[in-house]
């Protein structure tokens, strides 16, 4: 059950929230689900494959009720995160297990630069 009630907040504010986000969203119907279950149960979800980790530059966890490979952006003004959708380089994971002998399981592409709204903004001012 608090599993589902995790994934319920998650998919709720689809905002890339970070662990605090999700739990003050569960918080005010869910007081005794603790902040420890919380982030032990988006940590399951996430090893799981049924949500996604992101990890951006600010170093907070944040995480994505869309467990489907796909890239992010991160405004570095306003700290949005946006879904990226742009077909994914075919190869990218055998190419780099070929030059350094690794085993790829998984990979995260995070764009980083200012969105359109910021831009929009500081054109204004």
């Amino acid at each position: 059950m608090q599993r589902q009630v995790v994934l319920n907040a998650l998919l709720k504010l689809n905002t890339h929230p970070t662990i605090e986000e999700i739990y003050a969203e569960i918080h005010s119907d869910h007081p005794s689900i603790s902040k420890t279950t919380v982030y032990r149960n988006l940590r399951q979800l996430a090893g799981g494959g049924i949500i996604r980790q992101v990890s951006l530059p600010d170093g907070l966890e944040r995480y994505d009720g869309c467990a489907a490979r796909h890239y992010h952006f991160h405004c570095g003004e306003c700290g949005w995160i946006y879904d990226v959708d742009i077909e994914h380089p075919m190869g990218i994971d055998d190419a780099v297990a070929e030059k350094y002998g690794f085993s790829v399981e998984d990979y995260d592409v995070v764009f980083s630069g200012v969105c359109l709204k910021c831009q929009s903004k500081s054109e204004r001012q």
